[in-house]
C-alpha cells in the first residue's frame, strides 16, 4: 500500500474518532473546543491580514526604488546627450 494512501486513512480514522468524541462531549467540553476553534482562525487571519500588509509595503518599497533608479537612468541619459550635443557642435566648429 502506498504511503499516501495511509496517511490519508489513518488521518480520517482519527477524524471520525474525533467526530465521535466531540458529539459524546459535554456541552463545556463542546464550548473549549469551538473556543479553541476560533481562537485558531483569529490567529489565522491575524497571520494572513500581517502577511497582506508585508507583502504591500515590499511591493511598495520595490516600486520606490524602480522609480529611483528609472530616474537616475534618465539623468544620466540626458546629461549623456547635452554631451554629445556639446561635442557635435565643437566637431562642427573646429571643421
Amino acid at each position: 500500500m502506498k504511503k499516501g494512501v495511509k496517511i490519508v486513512g489513518l488521518l480520517a480514522g482519527l477524524g471520525a474518532l474525533a467526530f465521535w468524541r466531540y458529539k459524546r462531549a459535554t456541552p463545556e467540553e463542546k464550548q473549549k473546543v469551538n473556543d479553541f476553534i476560533n481562537n485558531a482562525k483569529d490567529n489565522i487571519n491575524k497571520f494572513s491580514d500581517e502577511l497582506k500588509t508585508k507583502a504591500e509595503d515590499l511591493k511598495n518599497q520595490a516600486e520606490n526604488k524602480y522609480n529611483e533608479y528609472k530616474s537616475q537612468a534618465e539623468t544620466k541619459m540626458e546629461d549623456i546627450k547635452e554631451k554629445v550635443e556639446e561635442k557635435i557642435e565643437e566637431v562642427k566648429t573646429e571643421y
